[in-house]
């Protein structure tokens, strides 16, 4: 993404309707879209901050631009959170993930025993299940709302678990300032379910972003607390 394509804004809020916002540019309230199906009020507070736009070139689009990242201190935040994937396949050679041994054939989306993995190693047999978490906050906590989906991938990690195959939980902060991440004991049963897969061997890992660029990377790792 060039410069000259960069627009900025001054977030206003979320619409009732999912994957559209208002942004006020050059001070006009414009609708934009926004690559979240939940409400990222949920997590962090957008209304009045400046947020990055990269215009939207299909000729039938509803909208102009779509929301690319918030401004939060002196950088900027991904809100595109599906961008984890596909910086930890690019970057899942560094350092920072040596813990999970030799990582030359790594793949998108691999199906293993029925489980669609976000990324899966060959060369260990290593199923991994990628988390996106947006917080300003220093210490980050996971998961904050009740997830019926993310209870039911845990489960089946378990049967993964079970059947002989290696599975890393990584969490990925989008936010550089977070330096750690608390699993929430207050959501019962996906603090159950999580435990259960660490006792059964699941490795835990967790990253922040940053951006360089426009674009993001993978800055450090960071702390998880169980």
């Amino acid at each position: 993404m060039s410069e000259s394509e960069i627009v900025y804004g001054i977030f206003k809020e979320e619409t009732k309707n999912r994957f559209l916002c208002t942004v006020s540019i050059d001070g006009t309230d414009t609708v934009c879209y926004i690559p979240s199906s939940c409400r990222l009020s949920n997590f962090i507070d957008l209304e009045n901050r400046t947020v990055m736009l990269r215009p939207i070139k299909k000729k039938d689009s509803r909208t102009k631009y779509v929301v690319y990242a918030v401004k939060y201190r002196r950088s900027y935040v991904p809100l595109n959170l599906s961008v984890s994937n596909r910086v930890l396949e690019t970057e899942i050679r560094r350092r920072y993930f040596s813990f999970l041994g030799i990582r030359k054939a790594g793949f998108r989306e691999r199906v293993i025993d029925g489980y669609k993995s976000d990324l899966y190693i060959a060369d260990t047999d290593t199923v991994i299940e990628v988390k996106s978490i947006l917080s300003f906050n220093k210490n980050a906590i996971f998961p904050t709302v009740f997830s019926e989906r993310a209870n039911r991938q845990l489960e089946e990690l378990l049967g993964l678990l079970a059947n002989g195959h290696r599975v890393c939980y990584m969490l990925v902060s989008m936010c550089a300032s977070v330096e750690s991440i608390q699993i929430n004991a207050e959501q019962d049963e996906y603090y159950r379910l999580f435990v259960d897969c660490m006792r059964h061997g699941m490795t835990v890992g967790a990253i922040s972003l940053s951006m360089k660029n426009d674009l993001p990377y993978v800055k450090s790792r960071i702390d998880v607390i169980t």
